[in-house]
Order: structure tokens, then C-alpha cells, then sequence
């Protein structure tokens, strides 16, 4: 039986039932079978639940980039690794081979040594979606670098926090950044952020936009030169199976972001393994993932997983609104995408346009799709079905989290069949379990619970950079030898999972717990609504009632709102019930936002509680300006 690449649903199920009877087993034989190790493991798997503690493959050696590169250079040497696609429309793609980045990486990472750099030194990457970036994530590894990428358009603040946090010695930026129609001055950000870092040591600075910058004599310097003058041959620095690769920042609601630390063996082989069955990726497709590297999902879906299955991975600069509304799909036609993986923020905002946009362009190239990020409402689906796949593409709603490091939950394209709004069933290796409030685990279909996974797997975070007891307190104290997801869901009567949101996102009206998802759905299936969020609020006599933050598709909607408002609450009447019925309904221009698309629940809480004096840092969020706007309209 073929572990590594599931091929229908008889097929998957079989590997399913081996993989939860025989973890260790399975895991081993795609491990053994699947990459390169420079030495054997001695436990496959070594799992501590009162201390949260996970080892994987231990006693073996590794290097990452031995996998991603090397392996592939005597059989697809000249094939493209990294499709380059700029910002500018009329600036050439440029493609990548194997041979090519292999070079590259290797240069880039002599630049590093000879800067000092050694293993478990900390980077902080901060760089546009250009080459230079996946580069220099690869070139950190090759030498046992821990490299810590932060988005390039979070604010100083949140740079160097995170630079502080990890005690990182270098930073790699560049001069600045296109984003559509403007530029960003990502060196000037920078230079404010290293301030208040006292642990940078070097600057290496990639030229992009041609903007003049400040030099800081001794620290700053550019890394063409450096590179042009670097040794194309550099050997792997060997890595025992649990040492750290890389260290990224949850966005973090409250508090303190979260470094979650993942290592290097388990990561490789299941961020391989979850991309190559959840894309049925075949040797000559086009692959596209429209995250940025500064997300995990850009790290496991862009970099990692499709390069250690020697893939075509595609690197997009700019944003999907320019020149316009069709760039998106004139990129897959242009490349003869073959799987397209993006957000459902991505999708609702593109739905929202002129579907000539869609209709002008040859989209017969795409056999998979796939979302992120968070559920896809049921509308944002049949548009992205009928419209994009034509029914004849897959859609792989994908659910997990920084924290698993890749995909947990999918259907498999081909094989499973999909239900919109549903995620449908765990990948082999994963173990969920629904929980009641009381700590039991839920058994049967039909039912909602708290989402847990029961088992370690490969690529699960180890730890939290410097609070392993943070890490305990976060995932594994609400349910004994269990990480808690912090998602609720429900599992349909064919055993099909349905994340419906946050727990702290499902809100108790008179006694009914009500999952702010399923609402949100309903709401979003008014012809008139392109998006909505729902929170609670205090309530004198249900204890809490439901306020709903709804965009309208036509900015300039001329209809009584008052009518709108009982339309819309008639929709949530007839989908799921009077209970479910919202209060408060303000329109509002848009929502906040993280980078990652996910809306800042956070934020519209305490504006419905009136607490918008006490919203705390939104420099971070994609759209701070949207709040001031939220916040005038709820006045």
C-alpha cells in the first residue's frame, strides 16, 4: 500500500485506520521511505503529555535543504523550483530552477557565515514576497540557522518585540516593497524598530524598490556585493531531528505574541506529506499558493512542502487588485496554474467584483483549489466553485493553525467528497476529538464540542520560544494529555467536521450556545451583505445578545436600512432560528483585520461593550484605519 500518496476514498481510509492503529509505524515508513537522512533515528516517537514534551525521529540527522535542494539536482536540476511572478505586470516572471537556487542558497548562506552567523543564531527575515526571501529562509537552514520571519507591513513596534523576544543578531530587510500601486520604506521601518533592539549586530539589506536609504556605517549592508563575491559551494551543517528551524509569531489577539517553535525532522515530513496528497501534486503542475512566507502558511504551502516534493512553487509580489481586479486569474492563465490555494477574505473581496474580471480569462488549467485561513462561508464557496473551478476543480477547505504547522483537517481532491462550509476529515495521523465543557470527549455524529487532537503528530509546535509553560498553559491545560485547537466544531452524521469558529467566538444567549460562524453564513446569503461579524454583548435579560457588524456590497446601498436590518434577521430566522436573531446590526464600511485575513473579533467586542478606549495596540492589524470608522459608526 502507497502511504505517501492517497489516490481515492477506499484508498484513504485504509490509510487512515493505519496510521491511528500504528502512529509510530506509519510515520516511520514515509519517513525512511520519502527523504534523505544523513543518519537513522532511534524512537520514532518519544511523547511526554504531562509535560507537553514531543520528540520525533530522535538520534536522527538531517538538513532540510538537503531534501528541498540537493536530492533534486540530478533529475530536475534544469526544471523551475521558483516561479517569481513581480508586482508589475509588465516586469518579466522569472524562473528559478533547481540548479539555480541551489547556487543561490549556497551564496547567500556563505554571506551569513561570513557574517558571523552560526548554528542557533537567530535571523529576523523582513523581507517583500521576492526570491530574496524564500533565499534566505533556505540559506538559514542549510546552516542551522533559526530563522524567525516577520511580515513585512507589521509596524516597528511589533518587529522589534518579535526581534527582542528571540535575541536575534541579524536582521535581513530590503530597501522597500511595491504593494500595487505604491511603495513601502521597509528600511525606514527597520531602522525605527532597531531602536530598541540591542542584540542586532548586522543589517543585510536587498536592493528592491532603488530608494535612497540610510547606512549605518559597521552594521548595514547591502547583500548583492556580499553575494556576488561568495563561494557557490556550501556544505550542510547536520541537524539533529529536534533541532529548532525556525521560530513565527502568532499575530496574537492579547498579549504578547507567541513564538511557536517547530523543529526540523517532523515538520519536513509532514509539511511534504500533507502537500502532496492535500494538491495531488504531480510531477509537471504549476503550484500556487497566494499567502505571504511572513504566514505558515507561506512557510509549509510556498517553501517547505512543495520543494521537498520537488515542485514548481509560485512567489507572487503584489496584491490581487492590481492593475485590477483580474490579476489573480490572469496569473493562472499566464502559468497554467494547476492548483490555487488563497483565503476566503481573498475570495469574498474578488466575488465582490465585475465577474468580467473572471470571464475574460482561461482558467481550464486548474484542477485543485484550495482556502485558508478560516471557514468559507457557503456563498464565497459556489462563487469560487462555479465561477473559478467551474465544477470541475475540487475545493480543499483546509483547516489548521500556526501552531500544527501543516494542513489536519481536508478533504483529499478526487477522493473525498466535499460539502461547502465543511472541512470534511482529518488527514491520516491526525486524531481529533470533540469535548464537552466538562472535559469528556464527545462520542456519535451530530454533536458540537470543543476541538482537540488526541495524538501527537510530526509538525506540531514544541514548544513556545522561551515559555514552555506558556505552551502547556495555552494548548494542553483545558483537557488532560490533549491539545486543545481553541475551535469549536461540529461533526455531521458522516463523521465530517465543520470548524464553526473560535470558542471564545461562541456566544451564550439564554442558555443556547450559538457559534458565531453558522451565523455569519446565513447573514453573508443576503443578496445585499459581502461580509459580516458577529460578537455578543451584555444583555440585562438573555445574559448576552448578538451584535453584527455587516459590509453591504454596494458601499452606496440606497435601501431603508431598517428593512434591511429585518431581512437580514429574517435569513438568520429561517437558516437557523429566532434564537439566533442579532440585536444590534451596524453597517460598516470593513472589518479589522489581521495580515492574515482573520477578523479581530477582539477589537469589535470592545467596541460593542463601548470599551473603544481600551482597544490596545492595531498597528499590526491589516487595516488600522478601518477602526476609527467602526468606531464612529457605532456612535
Amino acid at each position: 500500500m502507497n502511504l505517501y500518496h492517497i489516490q481515492n476514498l477506499e484508498h484513504y481510509f485504509q490509510v487512515y485506520r493505519h496510521s491511528v492503529d500504528q502512529p509510530e509505524q506509519f510515520w516511520e515508513q514515509i519517513a525512511k521511505k520519502n527523504f534523505v537522512w544523513q543518519k537513522p533515528w532511534n524512537t520514532v516517537l518519544n511523547w511526554n503529555s504531562d509535560t507537553a514534551e514531543v520528540r520525533w525521529f530522535e538520534g536522527a540527522q538531517l538538513n532540510i535543504t538537503e531534501n528541498c535542494i540537493d536530492r533534486h539536482l540530478e533529475t530536475r536540476g534544469d526544471k523551475t523550483a521558483i516561479l517569481f511572478e513581480p508586482n508589475n505586470p509588465k516586469d518579466p516572471a522569472e524562473h528559478i530552477t533547481y540548479k539555480e537556487l541551489h547556487t543561490r542558497v549556497c551564496k547567500f548562506a556563505n554571506v551569513l557565515k561570513d557574517k558571523g552567523i552560526k548554528k542557533g543564531d537567530r535571523i529576523c527575515i523582513y523581507l517583500p514576497m521576492i526570491p530574496e526571501l524564500a533565499i534566505a529562509v533556505l540559506a538559514c537552514a542549510r546552516i542551522g540557522a533559526i530563522h524567525s520571519v516577520v511580515f513585512a507591513g507589521f509596524s516597528a513596534t511589533a518587529l522589534s518585540t518579535r526581534i527582542n523576544d528571540a535575541k536575534c543578531s541579524m536582521v535581513i530587510t530590503s530597501d522597500g516593497s511595491f504593494r500595487g500601486s505604491k511603495t513601502i520604506d521597509l528600511k525606514g521601518i527597520v531602522d525605527e524598530a532597531l531602536e530598541e533592539t540591542p542584540t542586532i549586530e548586522n543589517v543585510l539589506v536587498v536592493k528592491r524598490i532603488h530608494s535612497d536609504i540610510m547606512i549605518k556605517e559597521g552594521r548595514d549592508h547591502w547583500v548583492q556585493p556580499l553575494v556576488d563575491a561568495a563561494s557557490a559551494h556550501c556544505p550542510i551543517e547536520l541537524m539533529d531531528a529536534e533541532d529548532p528551524l525556525f521560530i513565527l509569531y502568532t499575530s496574537g489577539s492579547t498579549g504578547k505574541p507567541k513564538g511557536m517553535v517547530h523543529t526540523t525532522a517532523g515538520y519536513m515530513v509532514y509539511s511534504a506529506y500533507t502537500f502532496k496528497n492535500v494538491f495531488q501534486y504531480e510531477e509537471e503542475d504549476i503550484y500556487w499558493c497566494t499567502a505571504d512566507i511572513g504566514w505558515i502558511t507561506g512557510h509549509s504551502y510556498i517553501v517547505y512542502g512543495p520543494l521537498a516534493n520537488g515542485a514548481t512553487t509560485v512567489m507572487y509580489e503584489g496584491v490581487p487588485s492590481y492593475p485590477d481586479w483580474g490579476r489573480f486569474w490572469e496569473i493562472v492563465q499566464k502559468h497554467k496554474i494547476t492548483q490555487f490555494y488563497t483565503a476566503p477574505t481573498a475570495i469574498r473581496a474578488l466575488a465582490k467584483e465585475n465577474l468580467e474580471f473572471v470571464e475574460i480569462y482561461n482558467l481550464t488549467s486548474l484542477k485543485v483549489l484550495g482556502t485558508v485561513g478560516e471557514p468559507i462561508n457557503e456563498e464565497a464557496w459556489h462563487w469560487y466553485n462555479d465561477n473559478i473551478g467551474k465544477k470541475r476543480s475540487p475545493i480543499v477547505d483546509t483547516w489548521w493553525q500556526t501552531e500544527t504547522g501543516g494542513i489536519m483537517i481536508s478533504p483529499i481532491p478526487f477522493a473525498t467528497p466535499t460539502i461547502p462550509t465543511f472541512a470534511t476529515l482529518p488527514l491520516p495521523g491526525i486524531q481529533p476529538a470533540l469535548m464537552d465543557e466538562h472535559g469528556k470527549e464527545i462520542e456519535g455524529n451530530q454533536v458540537d464540542g470543543r476541538l482537540c487532537v488526541k495524538f501527537p503528530w510530526p509538525s506540531m509546535a514544541r514548544t513556545i520560544w522561551g515559555n514552555h509553560q506558556r505552551y502547556i498553559d495555552t494548548y494542553f491545560s483545558a483537557f488532560a494529555k490533549k491539545y486543545f485547537t481553541g475551535d469549536g466544531a461540529f461533526r455531521d452524521a458522516t463523521g465530517y467536521y465543520r470548524i464553526t469558529g473560535r470558542v471564545d467566538d461562541v456566544i451564550i444567549v439564554s442558555g443556547h450556545n450559538l457559534g458565531t460562524a453558522p451565523i455569519e453564513d446565513a447573514i453573508n446569503e443576503h443578496p445585499a451583505v459581502a461580509e459580516s461579524a458577529i460578537v455578543g454583548f451584555p444583555h440585562d435579560i438573555k445574559g448576552n445578545a448578538l451584535y453584527g457588524y455587516v459590509i453591504l456590497k454596494e458601499t452606496g446601498e440606497t435601501r431603508n436600512h431598517d428593512n434591511l436590518r429585518k431581512e437580514i434577521n429574517q435569513v438568520i430566522t429561517e437558516k437557523i432560528g429566532p434564537i439566533a436573531k442579532l440585536d444590534k446590526i451596524q453597517f460598516t464600511i470593513g472589518l479589522p483585520k489581521t495580515r492574515s485575513g482573520k477578523i479581530m473579533r477582539r477589537i469589535l467586542r470592545k467596541i460593542a461593550h463601548g470599551e473603544s478606549d481600551q482597544l490596545g495596540d492595531i498597528s499590526t492589524l491589516l487595516n488600522p484605519e478601518v477602526v476609527e470608522a467602526v468606531i464612529q459608526e457605532a456612535l
